[in-house]
């Protein structure tokens, strides 16, 4: 189901509110590793989706590769994917206000 633009703005306000910790993998299109040096490495979640990996698999190769960086590390910073937060989230929200309604 296609959002329109201003759905898709509400959906970008409430994730702004969402704790890093509290995002699954499948709402995340890239991570982005920021080490020291201002060097950045990306792991791309999409195009490894588009490759065919998994989310279990995606999972053990961001996880490789924190690990392998770990003491280069100064921050990590995620792009979420807001088409599919609000694809996920959008038919639920609309069954309970259609509810709210009644």
């Amino acid at each position: 189901m296609p959002l329109n633009e201003d759905q898709l703005r509400h959906w970008e306000h409430i994730i702004a509110e969402v704790s890093k910790t509290d995002v699954p993998l499948e709402c995340i299109k890239k991570v982005l590793i920021k080490l020291r040096g201002g060097r950045q490495r990306t792991v791309n979640v999409t195009t490894l989706k588009n490759q065919g990996l998994s989310i279990d698999e995606i999972g053990a190769v961001l996880t490789r590769t924190l690990d392998e960086l770990d003491d280069s590390i100064r921050d990590v910073d995620f792009v979420i994917d807001i088409q599919m937060v609000a694809e996920i989230l959008q038919p639920t929200t609309d069954k309970l206000l259609e509810k709210l309604k009644k």
